[in-house]
């Protein structure tokens, strides 16, 4: 059995990992026992009460961190004609269609979301394979397909957070960094809770948030009370 190292069992030391905390003291505690030399990453995940292997229970969307999430985000926008100059001019680290597409199937990808216009979405369609599985493909449901792109660019280097439930039903989101303090982190957190609960899928019965858990790149994770998190959105 593989063992956790010295410093993660010295941030243990005092806290019981089965104790269920309010949503501010769990981020709270979570901050506290990061040990990493780094900055590290603030996660959250939470169980919900759906099954994604029916359509409409699939729980998927984007939400605009009011803090960001402290990174630099590279954007790939898949455009044409005038589109590409509003890409570059909103920020976006490369544009292109055909030629961008290319470099893609030779295995350079060198970003880290993508954005494309309706138009091209067949050609984008030929890299599917590839974007898929790495969560970068473009899809009209997180608002990455459009022909605004200039807004989807600025999003998304602001911060946004694009969420998808996995095939246990668990959803996994990126919060901030931990130099962000508990504020910041806790401002976040909130920002994906309301979208989560707007976006409950109606064949979705029974309590919807199930389980939480908020933990570090390095650290333990600290589970939530459930009963508190209702105050916690609407406070």
């Amino acid at each position: 059995m593989p063992s956790h190292g010295k410093k993660y069992r010295q941030s243990l030391e005092g806290i019981d990992l089965t104790q269920r905390f309010s949503v501010e003291d769990a981020v709270a505690k979570s901050l506290g026992a990061s040990f990493a030399r780094f900055d590290e990453t603030v996660d959250v995940a939470i169980v919900l009460g759906v099954d994604p292997k029916y359509s409409d229970q699939m729980v998927r969307g984007a939400v605009s961190l009011p803090h960001g999430l402290g990174k630099t985000v590279r954007v790939a926008v898949f455009c044409k004609g005038d589109k590409q100059a509003e890409a570059r001019d909103a920020g976006a680290d490369v544009v292109g269609a055909e030629d961008l597409v290319a470099r893609v199937k030779e295995g350079w990808l060198e970003f880290d979301a993508a954005v494309a216009t309706p138009d091209v979405m067949a050609l984008v369609g030929q890299i599917g394979r590839v974007l898929g599985p790495r969560g970068l493909m473009p899809n009209a449901k997180t608002g990455t397909v459009t022909f605004d792109v200039a807004n989807a660019v600025r999003e998304l280097k602001a911060g946004r957070v694009d969420f998808k439930v996995d095939k246990a039903g668990v959803l996994h989101s990126p919060l901030g960094k931990v130099s962000f303090g508990p504020e910041k982190i806790c401002d976040n957190l909130k920002a994906l809770l309301e979208t989560v609960n707007r976006l409950k899928p109606s064949a979705a019965k029974g309590q919807y948030m199930l389980n939480m858990a908020i933990s570090t790149t390095m650290g333990p994770g600290f589970k939530v009370d459930m009963g508190l998190v209702k105050k916690f959105i609407e406070g």
